[in-house]
């Protein structure tokens, strides 16, 4: 039976739901809504599945103060809300952020505050394969590894039971535009997309159209496609790190200095290594280790006895003793 409001695009996500079960049925769904057009893609075509899938939804909007009209924005996206008779909740900055990665932690951390609070299990952002064919080649740039290119998972936890979905992320900007013009939906045009000081905008702006004319048409299709094969090959590689940590570790769990059995580790192939590095140095540093830090232990994998690294972060230096890797932390 034909069902109101039921195109293409949305036969295209109602399936991928069921497929990869990002929103399960009677979920209450916090939807964050910038005002701009893939978010209220997001927005319709939630909206038009929500009786199919009995979910209980709401918006919630997050001001900057970046631009002089953020507030106005932000009212608009709120009268959206209304008019479609869902709660609606706004954060505003008490200090503009002062970068894009302070500008999105706060986003965040905002959205699980408000998912917290109020009950919502699920945060559905509006982030598409454009924004994940964009990422990659912003974090290929920056010299990340396979982690950075896999570019945005569609789910990961945000805080206790809360999940982070990005449902859109086998739409393309092209595709959410059309949903836009389709409904008339009111796209608010954010100016600060337009600034080329932000690398992401110029990635968005110059970089990827320069690379569809010049060397393929359909390069942020496929961007985004090797992302999705990069987060499943790091889900799994990290998932057997996590078993060989487990070995390294727990002859000697009782060493509060002890990093690891490098013996054990000599025969795994580097790539593992490296993760296992990562992993460990993560929890004794508490902090993200660079690619400098991990090979500083990973050369101590086969170095000679007595060995020793310069000062990791904190002033913390690993040495080997036996078949051991030891941390050594300042006095």
């Amino acid at each position: 039976m034909a069902r109101p409001h039921w195109t293409p695009l949305h036969g295209r996500l109602h399936q991928t739901l069921r497929d990869r079960l990002l929103l399960p049925a009677r979920s209450r769904i916090l939807i964050a809504v910038s005002g701009g057009q893939d978010s209220l893609s997001l927005l319709q075509l939630l909206t038009d599945l929500q009786d199919l899938w009995d979910w209980s939804l709401a918006v919630a909007h997050c001001d900057h103060r970046w631009r002089e009209d953020s507030a106005a924005n932000a009212d608009h996206v709120e009268q959206l809300a209304q008019h479609r008779g869902f709660p609606f909740y706004r954060s505003i900055a008490e200090i503009p952020p002062d970068s894009e990665s302070a500008a999105r932690q706060w986003r965040y951390d905002c959205l699980a505050s408000i998912a917290q609070t109020y009950g919502f299990t699920v945060i559905a952002t509006g982030h598409t394969a454009s924004d994940r064919a964009e990422t990659l080649l912003y974090n290929l740039l920056r010299g990340s590894g396979t982690d950075g290119l896999q570019a945005l998972a569609w789910s990961r936890p945000i805080v206790n039971a809360v999940q982070l979905v990005r449902p859109l992320l086998n739409f393309t900007r092209q595709e959410t535009a059309t949903i836009c013009s389709h409904y008339r939906l009111p796209v608010w045009e954010d100016r600060t997309n337009q600034d080329l000081t932000y690398r992401r905008n110029r990635i968005r702006q110059e970089l990827l159209p320069y690379l569809q004319e010049h060397f393929n048409p359909r390069a942020e299709v496929h961007l985004a496609q090797t992302a999705e094969l990069l987060t499943a090959e790091v889900e799994y590689l990290e998932t057997i790190a996590s078993q060989i940590r487990q070995q390294i570790q727990a002859e000697r769990s009782d060493v509060p200095a002890a990093l690891l059995n490098r013996k054990l580790l000599q025969s795994a192939a580097i790539a593992l290594q490296r993760r296992v590095i990562r992993q460990i140095l993560q929890e004794k540093l508490n902090c993200a280790p660079t690619f400098a830090h991990i090979e500083k232990i990973v050369a101590l994998v086969h170095a000679p006895q007595k060995s020793t690294t310069d000062p990791l972060p904190g002033g913390v230096i690993a040495r080997v003793e036996g078949d051991w890797i030891y941390l050594d932390y300042p006095t």
